[in-house]
């Protein structure tokens, strides 16, 4: 049988298919958890020293989760290139639940940080995936509207992670926090193997409809001069994105705001961040990828710079803080949205991969950079001005890439971005 013909599993897209759509946001979802559930257990593991942890194995073994992500979003987008978006997705969804939820029951430190290097290979995986499967689901012209409204599950799984903290940790215990996350995980599984089809696009390369590429074009010729301004944008996205959701309320509290109200800030950015991802892949369908992700790590800058000017009012300051929210968590995902406009299917999954992995060591870059400022005592308002030049710079990076797609090896040219 012609593996053009749809089948449960395999089977190509049908239009009005919302099951991609959900199961790609609960791929994502547990990105999300996965940002603030260590946060939420390390107060009560310093306070315990449960395992044997001392605040260096405690920054160890979060920078370990972060460079496993790092690795496994590189990695996979040659898989998912080679074996399809549907098993890679599943396969990776199940590398990281069950990696996690044998952190619950992890005996000392060392195994505890090797396992969290290895749930974070399979789930940096999953979100170059999930991008790359979504990208190509989306109808022609609704590229960016499909993406950033996937990845509202990335704020939406913390937010409620952290809720869902306040109760299990001191009830049940820190380990339960992994648990839960392992067993959400995997009992999301069947439903993705009975409901997910393939991707129409990769499926279309397979069958031969367009050429295969390999993954080393992603560097190649008309592609190395969008690759490095892709990476280097996508860098300073996640800079900004983890810096300032490490240290905004130690910043402020050095502004000489109280605890509470940098806390409260902290909430309002996240705010910011749903909002602007609801509105911003609408706007960058109707205007342009490339127009719109330029303007929105402009005005991520200027907003950020602004917050480096004392003010009297708290409402400017919540307002300030807000209009960031808006425009730096949804400009790191135009990126992604950009990404899945310039490249053919044949290599967008290593594409994604790399664009992610390569932001991931902004994700590294950014928190500790904003806690040397901290140590310091120069986070306000130099943290600010650092985060704005990190906008500026991916402005910069994003002007030097062409605003039209290579043309793909079938010969067509993709949509326009």
């Amino acid at each position: 049988m012609s593996t053009a013909k749809s089948t449960p599993h395999t089977g190509q897209q049908r239009p009005g298919n919302r099951w991609p759509v959900l199961l790609c946001w609960i791929a994502v979802a547990l990105d999300g958890f996965d940002l603030v559930v260590l946060g939420a257990v390390i107060p009560t593991i310093a306070k315990t020293q449960a395992l044997g942890f001392t605040s260096a194995s405690l920054t160890t073994a979060a920078t370990v989760g972060l460079v496993g992500v790092g690795i496994g979003a590189i990695a996979i987008g040659p898989l998912t290139d080679r074996y399809g978006r549907r098993r890679c997705l599943i396969g990776c969804i199940a590398a990281f639940s069950l990696f996690t939820l044998a952190i619950a029951v992890a005996p000392n430190v060392a195994t505890f940080v090797l396992l969290r290097f290895l749930a974070g290979l399979g789930l940096g995986a999953c979100l170059p995936t999930a991008l790359a499967f979504m990208s190509e689901h989306a109808g022609a012209g609704r590229g960016g509207t499909a993406v950033t409204r996937m990845m509202t599950g990335y704020h939406v799984g913390a937010v409620l992670t952290a809720l869902v903290a306040l109760w299990v940790i001191p009830n049940l215990g820190w380990q339960w926090m992994f648990a839960l996350g392992g067993i959400l995980g995997l009992a999301s599984l069947p439903v993705m193997w009975a409901k997910l089809p393939e991707s129409e696009a990769y499926l279309r390369v397979t069958q031969g409809e367009a050429e295969p590429a390999r993954s080393t074009d992603v560097v190649r010729g008309a592609y190395r001069r969008i690759s490095l301004g892709i990476w280097a944008a996508s860098f300073m996205g996640l800079l900004l994105v983890y810096g300032l959701n490490t240290w905004l309320p130690t910043i402020m509290g050095q502004a000489g705001y109280s605890l509470t109200s940098g806390l409260t800030l902290l909430l309002v950015l996240n705010v910011g961040a749903v909002i602007g991802l609801l509105v911003a892949g609408s706007i960058a369908d109707l205007r342009g990828t490339k127009a719109t992700v330029l303007a929105w790590f402009g005005l991520a800058g200027i907003f950020l710079a602004l917050l480096s000017i004392r003010t009297g009012s708290s409402l400017l300051v919540h307002a300030a803080v807000l209009a960031a929210g808006v425009f730096v968590f949804s400009a790191q995902v135009l990126v992604y949205a950009f990404v899945g406009h310039l490249y053919p299917p044949a290599i967008r999954g290593t594409a994604l991969g790399m664009s992610a992995g390569v932001g991931r060591a902004g994700a590294i870059v950014g928190p500790y950079l904003g806690g040397q400022l901290v140590a310091t005592g120069v986070a306000y308002p130099w943290g600010f001005y650092l985060f704005a030049l990190a906008a500026a710079i991916a402005v910069l990076a994003l002007a030097t890439v062409p605003p039209a797609p290579a043309r793909d090896h079938s010969g067509m040219l993709g949509s326009k971005p």
